[in-house]
């Protein structure tokens, strides 16, 4: 099984309300201002957006390490941490198709992937499981964070103040352009390894409940002991929630 893919912790001593978790909680928090300063038509407002942004994306640098480096890891983190990234990111990518600078298919094709990875997350928390993070899916998330705060800035105005500034404006919005390209591809390649991971989960799950049935049917026959099945019973438990 993936290190990704593991039991909820039930049992855990880490408190909810840790700097971790307020740092991934702000990340949610900073996205609706993040969007409604995005939608401004002045410079000042747009400046304002790429700050905000810039701010929550260096909360997702942080509060990862940081519960990791201090022992406080909980579940709500593992599970809000990658749904205030897709948030702010998705929140991104919209904004920036919507002004222009990429086109729609483009952010359709990762939102589609990101809200499909989150439904498996939640079909899979409801049997015990979380899935958090790959290394993939992290690098995905930098490289659409790059690709992001390139475009977000507000090259624009360099052209407004000066139009002899605009042969390098344009170079610059055409490598944040590449920069998502790439971002697409990881986002994809992610995705696709989250898919593997789930389908190994399912046949993992479908292998302990063979393995009850199993036992069950040959205590039936051979009048064996009761005891050892609801062992065996445990154990498949188990294989399916690790």
């Amino acid at each position: 099984m993936s290190e990704n893919v593991s039991r909820v912790q039930r049992d855990s001593k880490v408190p909810l309300v840790n700097l971790p978790n307020v740092l991934t909680v702000l990340r949610l928090v900073l996205v609706p201002v993040f969007i409604v300063l995005g939608l401004q038509q002045s410079w000042i407002a747009l400046w304002a957006a790429f700050v905000v942004f810039a701010v929550a994306a260096i909360t997702d640098r942080f509060d990862g390490e940081l519960a990791r480096s201090w022992g406080q890891i909980t579940d709500f983190g593992r599970i809000a941490d990658p749904i205030a990234d897709k948030a702010l990111t998705l929140c991104g990518f919209g904004l920036l198709s919507y002004q222009g600078y990429l086109p729609w298919w483009l952010t359709i094709l990762i939102a589609v992937r990101e809200l499909g990875i989150t439904a498996m997350r939640a079909f899979f928390l409801r049997r015990g499981v979380v899935v958090s993070a790959n290394q993939a899916g992290k690098l995905k998330t930098f490289m659409q964070m790059v690709a992001l705060g390139t475009l977000l800035i507000p090259w624009a105005h360099f052209t407004a103040l000066n139009e002899a500034n605009e042969w390098w404006v344009v170079l610059l919005i055409r490598l944040g352009q590449i920069f998502a390209g790439v971002a697409l591809a990881l986002t994809l390649y992610s995705g696709f390894m989250y898919v593997i991971d789930g389908v190994r989960l399912m046949r993992g799950a479908s292998t302990g409940e063979a393995a009850v049935g199993e036992a069950v049917a040959d205590s039936g026959d051979n009048d064996a002991p009761e005891e050892p099945v609801p062992s065996r019973r445990r154990t498949a438990g188990q294989h399916v929630q690790s």
